[in-house]
């Protein structure tokens, strides 16, 4: 029975060649596919179906939107929405909900 050994060689940061893009764009990058809808940006990130981009309002990702083909999506819950900005919107409100909430300390017995 023969023994077969193959090397693969390492790749070196500097010698990506061609192969790798840039896929996560900041929303400034003329090359970003950006969606501009009511106060948010949506860049593109990656994916066919769901297509995935990333949510910015003002400066800040506030997290992700998924674009099926017949409907979009949030990270957050379970609803389909008709309108990229309606699944938004539920996740910029989970967003500002789940930032004031705060667990409370017991109370002294």
């Amino acid at each position: 029975m023969a023994h077969v050994t193959t090397t693969v060689p390492l790749l070196q940061a500097d010698d990506w060649g061609e192969c790798c893009e840039k896929i996560l764009l900041p929303p400034t990058d003329p090359n970003a596919e950006v969606i501009q809808i009511s106060g948010y940006k949506l860049v593109y990130c990656n994916g066919a179906c769901p297509r995935i981009y990333r949510v910015y309002k003002a400066e800040s990702m506030i997290g992700l939107v998924f674009q099926h083909i017949t409907h979009w999506s949030n990270e957050v819950d379970m609803i389909q929405y008709a309108k990229p900005l309606n699944a938004v919107i539920g996740l910029d409100e989970f967003m500002k909900l789940a930032g004031k909430s705060r667990v409370s300390k017991p109370l002294a017995a």
